[in-house]
């Protein structure tokens, strides 16, 4: 890794919405298939849910703004459509920089 790289920082897709009732393990599944779209740029992908309701959170990172773009396919476009009218109200979504990422320190054992 050279310098360029370490200056060089990843970017999150946050989307934070709420489905219908019931719908969150049918949009969880859509969501793991568009995720398995992603090539070029894709980092990981988390998808989180506030127990007992339907409100969920996405996150999505990137190496750059660029490869989030370069990657909304047919099949992701497909995929979307499938899944915005399971939502109750339309999700709020956000492009974040990550500025600063804190990792455990190494437990001594």
């Amino acid at each position: 890794m050279d310098f360029q790289d370490f200056l060089r920082h990843q970017f999150a897709h946050v989307v934070v919405g709420e489905f219908k009732p019931g719908q969150f393990e049918v949009a969880k599944q859509l969501y793991e298939e568009a995720v398995s779209t992603y090539k070029t740029g894709f980092k990981k992908a988390y998808l989180l849910q506030e127990p007992g309701t339907d409100k969920g959170v996405s996150i999505i990172f990137w190496e750059s703004v660029e490869d989030m773009a370069a990657n909304q396919s047919e099949a992701y476009q497909n995929i979307l459509k499938q899944m915005m009218p399971l939502f109750a109200h339309p999700p709020q979504t956000t492009i974040y920089e990550l500025v600063c990422e804190i990792q455990p320190a190494p437990t001594q054992e």
